[in-house]
């Protein structure tokens, strides 16, 4: 009889991976012991080990269930069959996760830079098929579950018909339709760098946070945008999918932030200080960030703190529009946030580019110089590729005035 001193040392055996625990019930529910020609050990050892849960859906990692074996072996069973096991996955996942009803299953692909002429064609090598300028996650594998109308020709009427799926990061909810909108999860770092970005830092203009306006030219559903609501500033933001607009709508309703939509042709033709002035904390416009410069020229000067240019691989196109944002700051510092993707032994060289350039927007049209810019910090967010950082450089912009 083991005494009580060897029972605390036992250890209890680590809880079994749910995907491999549903692959071993599917398995056996499916007799597909009694065939020699499936090897379950094999097919443990080839299946996903991770996931990531975005209420009500399950997603596997790029290249799950897709390796020679797994593919023969799907191919060989009926629809049913390869259904049951998509379930048992979700079934084995929702205990895992509390208890949560998890109801669709999908395979996450990395998002294509060019979209597919037809839906069985294939943009790779292909230069004439378009930019996916909307970031669509096009390569999203659907294995079980209903995503919605696979055709979003009237966006108006399939919003409410598509599936949504919702997360929350720093304590800030955001929702999403995978089938139309991608989500970054590597990005949850930078949203609470933002968040705690004045920490400790003297600000020059101690304004009420309502005071204080932040520009995002990347909204997409919010990723950043919501990290400037939560301060409490005001924001505005561009964003050209729709579906991240939507996104982004119910995300600020679900966090208890007002927000407008400016998005229909007779909306965009008004003046910007009408659209502003119903004071919504988010105004958000469903048109090309070429547009803000002018847009907000149009505004008397306001108190902008923020400008976030996060598009990857390069923001460098939204550049010298976030340098004349800023310059409407009726403050003495303001800051941009420039998102690169940047080889690891090239950051501090580019560092240098992004300062050279914009001292030399920094004259105006007579050589006078009233604003100074410098690189104060430097942020690797994620790797994005073997050697290559995602980066964001937080560009300084201070009032020469201000300077001592």
């Amino acid at each position: 009889m083991d005494s009580p001193k060897n029972k605390q040392k036992r250890k209890r055996p680590p809880p079994q991976n749910p995907i491999e625990a549903a692959i071993k019930t599917w398995f056996h529910a499916s007799a597909l012991a009694q065939h020699q020609q499936w090897d379950f050990d094999e097919l443990v050892a080839h299946a996903p080990k991770r996931w990531t849960v975005y209420e009500p859906m399950v997603l596997l990692p790029a290249g799950s269930f897709h390796t020679a074996t797994w593919k023969q072996l799907l191919l060989d069973l009926s629809d049913e069959q390869v259904d049951l096991l998509w379930i048992q996955i979700l079934a084995e996942i929702s205990k895992r996760s509390g208890g949560t009803h998890l109801t669709h299953l999908a395979v996450n692909e990395g998002i294509p830079a060019a979209l597919r002429h037809s839906p069985g064609g294939d943009a790779a090598g292909d230069n004439s098929a378009p930019e996916n300028i909307l970031r669509s996650p096009t390569g999203l594998h659907i294995l079980h579950g209903d995503f919605g109308p696979a055709s979003a020709e009237d966006i108006t009427t399939d919003f409410e018909h598509a599936f949504w799926v919702s997360t929350r990061q720093n304590g800030v909810f955001q929702t999403w339709a995978p089938r139309w909108t991608m989500f970054s999860r590597g990005n949850i770092k930078e949203k609470a760098r933002l968040l705690s970005f004045h920490d400790g830092r003297h600000m020059e203009d101690r304004k009420p946070p309502e005071d204080i306006w932040a520009v995002d030219l990347y909204a997409g559903i919010g990723y950043f945008t919501f990290s400037y609501a939560k301060l409490g500033m005001r924001v505005l933001c561009w964003e050209l999918n729709p579906w991240s607009v939507e996104g982004l709508r119910r995300g600020a309703k679900g966090n208890g932030w007002s927000v407008r939509v400016v998005k229909d042709e007779h909306a965009l033709t008004l003046p910007i200080e009408e659209l502003i002035s119903g004071g919504e904390q988010i105004i958000v416009f469903l048109e090309d960030n070429r547009h803000a410069a002018r847009r907000i020229k149009e505004l008397s000067e306001l108190n902008i703190s923020h400008v976030n240019c996060g598009l990857l691989p390069t923001s460098d196109a939204s550049w010298k529009d976030a340098w004349d944002i800023a310059g409407r700051n009726r403050g003495q510092e303001a800051w941009l946030h420039l998102h690169e993707n940047v080889g690891v032994a090239d950051i501090e060289k580019r560092k240098g580019d992004i300062e050279q350039y914009f001292s030399s927007l920094a004259p105006d049209d007579n050589g006078n110089t009233d604003r100074t810019a410098r690189v104060e910090h430097t942020e690797l967010v994620k790797t994005f590729a073997p050697g290559v950082w995602h980066c964001v450089f937080d560009l300084y912009i201070t009032r020469s005035s201000s300077i001592t």
